[in-house]
């Protein structure tokens, strides 16, 4: 009985489960991108650190801005097509 196994570098493995993780929900991306953001901050990480942070970030922060500018979208549908002014009473 043969088994192959294939074989990716930890930085390849990493990015496609960053990407498979970005879509699962705005809060979570969001609360995602606010600790990474921390991380960056704090300026304690090795340079390749970093990078990978600073590359998930951009991720989250596209993602963020899709989902906010799609439920826009829906809004301006729901109002008629012009987009009014919220107030909370």
């Amino acid at each position: 009985m043969t088994t192959s196994t294939t074989t990716k570098s930890p930085r390849s493995a990493g990015r496609a489960a960053a990407s498979a993780d970005v879509a699962v929900s705005y809060e979570a991306a969001l609360e995602e991108l606010e600790q990474l953001v921390s991380q960056l901050d704090a300026g304690q990480l090795p340079l390749d650190q970093l990078l990978t942070r600073y590359q998930r970030g951009a991720e989250l922060l596209a993602y963020c801005r899709s989902r906010l500018e799609a439920v826009e979208n829906q809004i301006q549908l729901l109002e008629g097509g012009e987009l009014k002014s919220w107030s909370a009473t």
